[in-house]
């Protein structure tokens, strides 16, 4: 479910703290698509009526799905790295940093062989 609230809160879908009339979905929509609340719920109930029955099942749908504006929306952190070297040889957790010389001459010399 936090996937799902994630990704609506990325499109810019979430229910606001101000201007609702019930949960502030239909103002959570009209924000989105930059439409005032009032027109927004008009439009709402306008397609609503076009669709016999569908409020009983759309609003309380997004009720659920979309966010309130505010709330943190936490991940579940995945399993952790491994240890060891990945497959191809690359060593497994973070690249070193630091400069990297860009100049062959810049980069130490090997010691002499024998």
């Amino acid at each position: 479910m936090n996937d799902i609230h994630a990704a609506f809160a990325a499109q810019g879908l979430v229910r606001p703290r101000d201007g609702r009339v019930l949960a502030g979905v239909v103002a959570g929509l009209g924000r989105r698509f930059g439409i005032d609340p009032w027109p927004a719920r008009l439009l709402f109930v306008l397609l609503l009526m076009v669709i016999p029955g569908s409020q009983i099942l759309i609003y309380p749908v997004l009720w659920i799905l979309m966010p309130a504006e505010g709330h943190a929306v936490t991940t579940v952190p995945g399993p952790p790295a491994p240890a060891g070297p990945m497959p191809g040889g690359m060593p497994a957790g973070p690249m070193p940093t630091g400069p990297t010389p860009a100049r062959p001459e810049d980069r130490p010399t090997p010691p002499p062989a024998g």
